[in-house]
């Protein structure tokens, strides 16, 4: 079967039984479908393990979305459909070492949901720290710290999110999680999407280079596969210790389902000899509301909105279950109102957000670039690369279809309503792309700087995900210094961009101004990686652009 890497990233039952104690509540994500042998974790013993680790999500002020999966026998791997139910009890308290316990209860695990279980605790303090654990037949799971939102009507002086997105298994070591775990100061981290990657072995590694294989080694089709996927991803040490340290808030991009993912196919799935892409996304969708501590939003999808005291909102937005099928290059039809890339619903979701919104912020948590992109005159060498990575024609064509760029009738319909509307401080939080870039998002960007931005963006670079030196196998750094200044050059809203490092960012947000503070890893291959700080910029409230400054948070 042909693959196409058109982008980057874009450049998809039993009732438990549930018992309440305290002011707690729990439940479990119980979500039937086909059931095939595969995975990649096993119990080394008859008694029940918590292999996978534990995880929180979606906090609010008064509760957070607690996550594990239990192996309750060794034969009862990811993805197998087999293994017996089994209790699992879980305890929050205010203390490590869980003495002062303000909440706990019990919920069943079964082959039903992959022997995952959520507890979506409520009755918990704003803007307070809890650790928390489970237990099944006398095992106990590591203890986690989570955090809950501050009260809706609080001030709140400050926020700071990790922020992270595209996490190839095979191209290296997750060392990006392991330095955000250990920083101690995060009230939450964001994914912004591609947390999995669906390819067989080999397929997307590091230049070409498999770090690490994952499981299984043919490409993720069926319920069973994504699961066994979703399970070798969190036995990775440095993810379990980042979701151990704070609650994650999680969108998915197209790799959780396959690659270029739209509502009715993508480009990597072939309708027929793989199966119905119907039944592709449902499996795609079912495994990661099993596995990940998300709840779900409409339609089953990860749009949804979070509130932090009066300082900010967050809206997350699903920009794969509704979309159009991306636009054929040169065919002019990026402009047709028809096409969507949000969907109707969500869209106007987002646009009534924004506009009653009374918080200081307004953060969008987007998984494609909205701010525009043009490549302009690149030398050959480095346009043809560059071209293959965007998804464009290796002539040069200056938009990248899976991105907003793709979408441009959606895009202008928000940004007029940001105008018309005088909606300030809108900052979107963007990964995908596997550069890292800062970006004021212009209204005209033909016109750029003389009309105005209405918004700004940072973007994340990748976790592991090959990036533009990988792509053209030359030393880190060297392709960046060459096509930054032009692409800077044709795109005037652009304040950065490093098309080379590997890395993470680190968001801090005040009254004053949102920051964000980009860092790098030595060695994306190593799993001792060290990471160090590259740069930072910030957005001034009321200013709609984006500035650098000099100094992390």
């Amino acid at each position: 079967m042909t693959r196409r890497h058109r982008s980057f990233e874009s450049l998809n039952s039993l009732a438990p039984r549930r018992r309440t104690v305290v002011k707690a509540a729990a439940a479990t994500a119980a979500l039937a479908g086909p059931l095939v042998a595969a995975a990649p974790a096993r119990a080394v013993t008859g008694a029940p393990a918590f292999l996978h680790g534990v995880a929180s999500g979606d906090p609010l002020p008064d509760g957070v979305l607690l996550w594990t999966r239990v192996t309750p026998v060794p034969e009862a791997t990811p993805g197998s459909g087999i293994g017996p139910d089994i209790e699992v009890s879980w305890v929050v308290a205010t203390d490590k070492a869980l003495t002062n316990v303000v909440a706990e209860g019990s919920v069943t695990a079964t082959a039903a949901s992959d022997h995952t279980v959520k507890a979506d605790v409520r009755g918990l303090e704003p803007a307070t720290d809890y650790w928390f654990r489970f237990s099944a037949g006398g095992t106990g799971s590591p203890v986690a710290r989570t955090r809950t939102a501050p009260a809706h009507d609080a001030a709140v002086p400050r926020l700071r999110f990790g922020v992270v997105s595209c996490a190839n298994w095979e191209a290296g070591h997750f060392a990006a999680y392991r330095h955000l775990a250990a920083r101690g100061d995060l009230d939450a981290w964001l994914h912004l999407g591609d947390y999995i990657y669906e390819y067989g072995s080999g397929e997307y590694a590091a230049r070409g280079r498999v770090v690490r294989p994952h499981t299984p080694a043919h490409e993720i089709l069926t319920l069973a596969d994504y699961r066994a996927r979703h399970a070798t991803y969190k036995t990775d040490p440095d993810l379990q210790a980042l979701h151990r340290s704070a609650p994650v808030v999680a969108i998915w991009d197209d790799h959780e389902f396959a690659d270029n993912a739209w509502s009715g196919g993508a480009g990597n799935h072939t309708e027929g000899t793989e199966g119905a892409w119907s039944a592709r996304q449902a499996a795609a969708k079912q495994a990661y509301f099993e596995w990940m501590p998300v709840r779900p939003a409409v339609e089953g999808t990860t749009y949804r909105r979070l509130r932090f005291g009066r300082l900010a909102d967050l809206s997350l937005l699903d920009l794969r279950s509704f979309r159009s099928q991306q636009a054929a290059l040169g065919s002019g039809s990026v402009d047709d109102p028809d096409r969507t890339l949000t969907g109707r619903a969500q869209l106007d979701w987002l646009k009534a957000g924004l506009t009653a919104s009374d918080t200081t912020w307004r953060l969008v948590g987007n998984s494609v670039m909205i701010s525009p992109f043009v490549i302009g005159s690149l030398t050959a060498d480095l346009l043809k690369p560059l071209a293959k990575l965007l998804g464009l024609p290796q002539e040069g064509l200056a938009i990248n279809t899976d991105q907003w760029d793709g979408y441009t009738g959606d895009r202008r319909e928000l940004l007029d309503h940001l105008r018309s509307h005088a909606i300030r401080n809108t900052v979107f939080l963007t990964g995908d792309i596997h550069m890292a870039w800062a970006n004021d998002v212009p209204l005209n960007a033909g016109t750029y700087p003389l009309s105005e931005s209405v918004a700004t963006e940072f973007v994340v670079t990748s976790v592991t995900s090959d990036n533009l030196d990988d792509m053209v196998r030359a030393p880190e750094g060297t392709v960046s210094a060459a096509a930054a200044p032009v692409i800077r050059a044709a795109n005037r809203h652009v304040h950065w961009v490093d098309t080379d490092r590997h890395g993470y960012g680190v968001l801090d947000v005040t009254a004053d101004r949102v920051q964000m503070d980009y860092y790098v890893l030595s060695d994306r291959t190593s799993p001792d990686a060290t990471s160090a700080w590259a740069r930072s910029y910030r957005t001034r409230s009321g200013t709609q652009k984006v500035e650098r400054t000099y100094d992390p948070v």
